[in-house]
């Protein structure tokens, strides 16, 4: 390759020629098509390739390089190795592979030259040849490819310039040819068309899957009511609700006006000890109660039990902006500022980390969804969420509870459910603004991505309590970001009804929407955007096999110290309250304001008040915190007793417990930080450089452990307890797990500090092993795949630890 190369490319020049290559390929697709070794969807049209590339596999992948042909589509980015099997012609379309990446989930494209990186745009001229092309994604992925020497130098510029062109910034504009090209052509709305459901999904869209619903809890008392069929009383409810069972439609109709929004109190699902959790808005303001208004609105608001505590989420739950922002901090901590070669040093790493926020937002959201679990758990009274003005937080919290409490809200299908029920039907705010078609939509609102990091939260702790798998959040975090399924291209039922039935904003039919039959398809639109459920067209079987493990019955689970979780919330307000009781919790505390019920306020004499606080246990010692964090029955001192399923999952909340999801978050970190710095081909690739000095290093301290006694290096046991109440919550337990194995320290001045290690990358037989050179810029190598110890090795480098200078190099 000619490493040199002063030859200027420009975009402009290579309009006309990809206008004819789409033309020309645009009436030779059909569906399953073999275009060059690309297994291409119907109408699809490749608009460039370049062979003899090599694409880096992350560690999870194996690490090392895979060597194949890179194409460029008007849908896609797509690598096909050279070993890959023939494309079948009969195969149903896949809509990415295992080695693709969307047009639309690229963020920024980088050229690699000899001595510098280029940030690709539409309007940008390169100078140089690139030696390595580097997606970014806004799924936190990064893609790195190496053009061979052998590969012509006009492809590899090229395929850079077309990616680059043919990617755009979500924008109204881009967003629609992108999902037009993806699902746009004829054979692909008769394939979508003809696609089924997956029976064994509760979807929430007709009346009788709340009654399967109501079934499946054991919920009596309650109805399913079609009072807002036609999204009159609330266009951001869904058809339909559950209420209780006294209350008939024509009294319904009255309650909606006295919330804001006319989001009023509906059921969510039941405890198996008798509970009821439910959701519902603020009340209004300066609104007349007729008597006959007051009981219907005490006939919703405690569904036949006894007593109510409304969870206030306002004051504790962050905004929007601020979760908004605290993704944006840790975007910019994990990938890097990508066009000033910015990286954080590893000293100031988890520092920084902690400023963005994320993790507090994400311990805050477990935190208040524990506290929820354990008075469901009480029994025999109604948990009402009162939405705050941002009620996409009531719909983390109340998923979370029932992730914690209900088994089957952990099992794929229960999970999915889970999901239609809570938040693509039951009304958001933010979510369809990640993929926005609307201009007035400009920042993205990654609710529903904290939620997903919730619930891998609960993942690392109980991960045999799950049957969905990390794999699985991690491929609904990442089709969140692909504008092409209907699950994510709206904000409310209204919204999604309207889209598939081709309504204009002003009209709704007489006789109201048409209710979908389970298991029937959605009516064709143009383009038909299929549900996100529907793996199998965008996953391959192989890692489809992954989403799902078996599920073993737990043994009753030992008391463990919860950090400043209250887990054992002071309950004599439960034996002194009298029926028709209202407290409020806020900020794990108890009180009964007197204007908590606008209809009360001026009659309180009859209600029992109290603002006895429950004891915080940030104040407690700590064997008062160890017993009190315990659950808030004694566990039975007979092993042979089973387990309660539906006995919640309380997370540990102290600072080393809730760690950055490192499978989504950190995947492409270690790329970003080595490609942000090129250097020359004729130098060896830093992680090349940092293999050789741990392999030297282990070598060294090998040879010296052997003078040791075994006894000195104890293996770590899984979630032990000890190990994480000892650390810090500024060291390495946010990174890593504390089952993984912990390293002696050493007394030299490089230290082992953590127990992840950089795979050994692959190096040709040419390379010889060499000392490790480091050129000016600021290298940081924290993130790494950890290999098994060799035997005799028990020296693991600090991933802090500084490579040695260039000789004659000053910084």
């Amino acid at each position: 390759m000619l490493t040199g190369s002063k030859t200027t490319f420009k975009v402009r020049q290579m309009v006309p020629d990809m206008k004819e290559r789409m033309m020309s390929h645009s009436s030779l697709h059909a569906r399953g098509r073999d275009v060059l070794g690309l297994c291409c969807l119907p109408g699809e049209c490749v608009l460039q390739r370049a062979v003899l590339v090599r694409k880096k596999l992350s560690a999870k992948e194996g690490g090392g390089w895979l060597s194949g042909t890179l194409f460029c589509t008007h849908f896609r980015v797509a690598f096909v190795p050279q070993d890959s099997q023939k494309p079948d012609d009969n195969a149903d379309p896949v809509l990415l592979g295992d080695h693709d990446v969307a047009l639309a989930s690229i963020d920024k494209v980088v050229a690699v030259g000899p001595s510098r990186t280029k940030l690709v745009t539409p309007t940008c001229s390169l100078k140089f040849t690139p030696e390595e092309l580097v997606l970014y994604c806004r799924d936190l992925r990064v893609l790195c490819f190496l053009f061979d020497r052998l590969t012509p130098d006009t492809q590899a510029v090229e395929i850079t310039y077309t990616i680059g062109k043919t990617y755009q910034p979500l924008k109204p504009g881009t967003i629609l040819s992108f999902q037009n090209a993806a699902l746009g052509s004829i054979e692909m709305k008769q394939f979508l068309s003809n696609r089924q459901r997956d029976p064994n999904m509760n979807w929430f869209e007709c009346s009788l899957g709340w009654e399967q619903e109501l079934e499946r809890t054991g919920t009596s008392g309650w109805r399913v009511s079609s009072v807002n069929d036609r999204f009159e009383m609330s266009t951001s409810l869904p058809r339909f609700s559950v209420v209780p069972q006294r209350v008939l439609d024509t009294e319904l109709k009255k309650t909606f006006a006295h919330f804001n929004e006319g989001r009023i109190p509906r059921w969510c699902w039941r405890h198996p000890h008798g509970s009821d959790l439910l959701r519902m808005a603020s009340f209004q303001n300066n609104i007349y109660h007729e008597k006959d208004d007051i009981r219907n609105l005490e006939l919703v608001l405690f569904g036949g039990q006894q007593l109510c505590v409304i969870v206030d989420l306002g004051e504790e739950m962050p905004s929007p902006a601020d979760i908004q922002l605290a993704h944006t901090r840790l975007r910019t901590l994990c990938l890097g500022d990508i066009s000033s070669s910015v990286s954080v040093p590893d000293d100031k790493w988890l520092s920084t980390l902690e400023s963005t926020r994320w993790l507090d937002y994400t311990r805050c959201c477990l935190r208040k969804a524990a506290e929820v679990a354990c008075l469901l758990r009480g029994g025999h009274m109604t948990v009402v969420l009162q939405e705050p003005e941002d009620r996409d937080m009531n719909c983390v919290v109340c998923s979370l509870v029932q992730v914690m409490c209900d088994p089957h809200c952990r099992t794929v299908a229960g999970f999915q459910g889970l999901i239609q029920k809570e938040w693509l039907t039951a009304g958001h705010k933010f979510l369809s603004r990640i993929n926005s078609h609307r201009e007035s939509d400009k920042e993205e609102a990654p609710v529903f991505l904290l939620f997903l990091d919730c619930v891998w939260q609960l993942w690392a702790q109980y991960p045999a309590r799950f049957q969905l798998t990390e794999d699985y959040l991690l491929a609904l975090h990442d089709s969140v970001h692909l504008p092409l399924f209907s699950s994510f291209l709206a904000n409310s039922q209204r919204e999604r009804c309207r889209r598939s039935q081709h309504l204009p904003q002003s009209y709704t039919p007489v006789n109201g929407l048409r209710e979908l039959p389970l298991g029937t398809p959605e009516e064709s639109v143009d383009p038909p955007f299929p549900p996100v459920w529907d793996w199998a067209l965008q996953y391959s079987s192989l890692r489809r096999a992954r989403f799902t493990q078996p599920v073993s019955q737990p043994a009753c689970p030992p008391p463990v110290l919860n950090g400043n979780l209250n887990t054992n919330l002071d309950r004599s307000w439960h034996n002194d309250g009298l029926p028709g009781s209202v407290f409020l919790l806020s900020r794990s505390t108890f009180s009964h304001p007197s204007n908590l019920l606008p209809w009360r306020s001026g009659n309180s004499g009859s209600y029992w008040k109290s603002h006895r606080r429950a004891p915080s246990s940030e104040s407690l010692s700590g064997l008062e915190r160890l017993i009190r964090a315990c659950l808030l029955s004694e566990p039975s001192e007979n092993p042979s007793t089973p387990h309660d399923p539906y006995e919640p999952l309380l997370p540990l909340l102290l600072g080393p417990c809730v760690r950055v999801w490192r499978g989504c978050y950190l995947r492409g970190a270690l790329h970003a930080q080595a490609f942000s710095h090129p250097m020359s081909s004729c130098s060896q690739h830093p992680l090349d450089q940092l293999a050789w000095e741990v392999q030297q290093l282990r070598e060294k301290v090998a040879h010296a452990s052997h003078r040791r006694p075994e006894n000195q290096t104890k293996r770590q046991e899984p979630r032990r307890l000890e190990s994480n109440l000892n650390q810090n919550a500024n060291n390495g337990t946010f990174l890593f797990s504390s089952s993984s194995r912990t390293s002696q320290q050493q007394p030299s001045s490089r230290g082992a500090a953590h127990s992840s290690v950089i795979p050994r990358a692959q190096r040709t037989a040419s390379d010889p092993p060499r000392p490790v050179q480091r050129n000016n810029g600021k290298h940081t190598f924290l993130f790494g795949h950890q290999e098994p110890p060799q035997s005799g090795q028990c020296y693991i480098p600090s991933p802090s630890a500084k490579l040695p200078k260039r000789p004659g190099n000053s910084h």
